[in-house]
C-alpha cells in the first residue's frame, strides 16, 4: 500500500496568515496528485497544524509571534480544493508529527510513504524525516512540484537536506 501524506494545506498557510505565493501556486497540483492517488488506490491522509488561544505563549510562538491554525478557525481548516472528505487528518501541535508515524505503523502491506504540502523547509521535513526514521528500510519520497517552503531558497534547502538523508526527491524543477 501506498501512502499520500498531505501536509498542512490549511488556509493560513495557503492564503491567510502565512500565506505565501508559492503556496497558492500549489494547490492545483496538491489537488491532482490526491486525485491521482485515490485513483491509484493510495490510502491519502492529511495533517493539519493545530494551535489555541494560548498560541502566543507558547516556544513556537514567541518565535514566531504570527497567529495561525487556531482550532476552529477558517485558517486551520484544510483548504477545500485539496480535502477529501472521509479521509484521515492529523492534528499536530508542532512540526512533525509522532502520531502520523504511529498511524501510518498500522497500515498493512506499506510500500512507500510520500510527502507533499506546506511548508517544505518546516512541516513537510520534519515529517519527512520522522517516518524515515521510523521506517528506515520503506521508500520515503517528497514531490517537489506539490511543496513550498517559506521562501523559494528554504524550499530548495530543504530538498537538499531531505535528499541527503536518503528521502527521494520526486519533480525537482
Amino acid at each position: 500500500m501506498k501512502v499520500l501524506v498531505v501536509v498542512d494545506m490549511q488556509n493560513d498557510f495557503i492564503d491567510g496568515a502565512l500565506g505565501t505565493e508559492e503556496a497558492k501556486q500549489i494547490v492545483g497540483s496538491v489537488k491532482r496528485k490526491v486525485e491521482r492517488s485515490i485513483s491509484e488506490g493510495s490510502l491519502v491522509i492529511y495533517t493539519r497544524d493545530t494551535h489555541y488561544e494560548d498560541y502566543l505563549d507558547t516556544q513556537e510562538g514567541k518565535n514566531l509571534p504570527v497567529i495561525h491554525c487556531v482550532k476552529g478557525t477558517s485558517g486551520w481548516e484544510i483548504s477545500k480544493c485539496v480535502f477529501l472528505e472521509g479521509s484521515p487528518v492529523i492534528d499536530k501541535p508542532s512540526f512533525g508529527s509522532l502520531e502520523l508515524a504511529d498511524y501510518i505503523s498500522n497500515v498493512e502491506g506499506l510500500e512507500e510513504i510520500e510527502l507533499i504540502g506546506l511548508c517544505t523547509d518546516i512541516c513537510v521535513i520534519s515529517n519527512a524525516m520522522i517516518l524515515k526514521a521510523k521506517f528506515p528500510e520503506k521508500t520515503i519520497a517528497v514531490d517537489a512540484s506539490c511543496c513550498a517552503g517559506v521562501t523559494p531558497k528554504s524550499h530548495e534547502n530543504a530538498l537538499d537536506a531531505m535528499e541527503m538523508c536518503q528521502i527521494k526527491i520526486r519533480n525537482r524543477e
